[in-house]
């Protein structure tokens, strides 16, 4: 056994979160490595029984009745209050439903609204994931905006009176840098602007710290770090003391004061269902609703100290692995700025990472040259991480 195999062996055997590997449907670890929950997130074991019950005896005995008796009517709300402690928000600011895009939309005119008049920017992270830059492009074109997209870093030096929203990443989706969502919500909130952060990469891997750092609004997926599945709804964060002052441009029959009134002039729910449009996804909200539980017993705190590990040890395992000068770390060394993923940058990155594929090992692949490896903590182990560098390693040399 190697000296870092031997290595992950203890680490794995002092790991506190170690028996929740257990609570998910994975391949043989011997055999299969997957890196991959950045992107899409491993199946919770409670989650085949539940859709079952759902689909057989909710919709198929219960029918219509199963919009009281089951609880469908109250899922977003309640499903949002589970992950409220994800993501550090209070009970009744989270709803659930519809797409991270949609959500994004919703929260941005939201906040340019807001704002109101003689505020004509809004500004945008220039890094950020395509479908948050064209939103936002949208957004300003619909709102008589202008657009300016800027890097995170220089956010505070653009901000001023004509700014109304800021839509940011709090980690960015090909680098895994973290971005500093205190000192940058202060900021927005100093020139009077309203602060959106979109925590698809974060939330479930690392303290989010809504409610602690005053976010106005936040969005994100579920079926990253949170494995709700794939295709689960998205979820929309507005903080209680704006809640009265959320003018949604999607305004429906779910979010109307009186849904079953069918009143032809609309009048907004309080509280977080404002939040809502139509119908909810009700299968793969309640299959997200089950793959939460495997955070019961789990504090988020936790799950960062065990990523941040993770993600070291990979770093160690690559340098010692990997031939020198074949890949290059995107990924901030600093703790206070690293998410839960590593990002490498490597000469012919889309077939290296097919031969990873092809040995058990699963990351993905960004173009034009960059591979990535996701680490949620909740079922990746240590022997796992010195696995995949060991193997990325010989690919790597292979093709010299």
């Amino acid at each position: 056994m190697s000296e870092l195999a031997a290595t992950a062996k203890k680490l794995d055997a002092a790991d506190e979160l170690a028996g929740k590997r257990a609570e998910f449907v994975l391949d043989d670890a011997d055999a299969h490595v997957y890196l991959d929950g950045n992107s899409l997130g491993a199946l919770p074991a409670a989650v085949p029984g539940r859709v079952d019950d759902v689909v057989r005896r909710q919709w198929g005995s219960l029918r219509i009745r199963s919009w009281d008796e089951s609880g469908w009517w109250t899922a977003p709300e309640r499903i949002g209050d589970r992950i409220g402690p994800l993501v550090g928000a209070a009970p009744g600011q989270i709803v659930v439903g519809d797409s991270t895009s949609v959500n994004v939309f919703k929260a941005l005119v939201a906040a340019v609204r807001m704002a109101g008049e003689g505020r004509d920017e809004i500004v945008v992270d220039a890094t950020t994931f395509p479908t948050d830059g064209y939103i936002a492009e949208s957004a300003a074109r619909m709102t008589g905006r202008t657009l300016r997209p800027v890097t995170p870093e220089e956010v505070p030096g653009v901000l001023g009176d004509r700014t109304a929203a800021v839509l940011v990443n709090h980690v960015d989706y090909r680098t895994g840098r973290l971005h500093d969502l205190p000192s940058l919500t202060a900021a927005v909130h100093a020139a009077g602007a309203v602060a959106v952060w979109d925590l698809c990469h974060s939330a479930g891997a690392l303290p989010v710290g809504l409610d602690e750092h005053g976010v106005d609004l936040a969005v994100g997926c579920t079926y990253k770090y949170l494995n709700g599945g794939p295709g689960s709804p998205a979820y929309l964060y507005v903080r209680r003391d704006l809640q009265d002052r959320f003018d949604s441009p999607l305004p429906g029959w779910n979010s109307h004061v009186e849904p079953f009134g069918m009143r032809p002039d609309y009048e907004p729910a309080t509280g977080a269902p404002r939040g809502r449009v139509g119908t909810p996804d009700i299968l793969s909200m309640l299959a997200l609703e089950a793959a939460l539980q495997v955070w019961d017993g789990v504090t988020v705190e936790a799950v960062r100290a065990k990523s941040l590990a993770l993600t070291d040890f990979f770093l160690e395992c690559v340098a010692q692995y990997v031939p020198a000068g074949r890949v290059e770390s995107l990924t901030p060394a600093a703790h206070e700025e690293r998410g839960s993923q590593v990002a490498l940058r490597c000469e012919d990155a889309g077939e290296v990472m097919k031969r990873l594929i092809e040995r058990g090992v699963v990351g993905d692949f960004r173009h034009p040259d960059v591979l990535r490896f996701g680490f949620t903590p909740l079922y990746v182990g240590f022997a796992d991480v010195e696995r995949a560098a060991r193997v990325l390693g010989e690919v790597v040399a292979a093709q010299l």
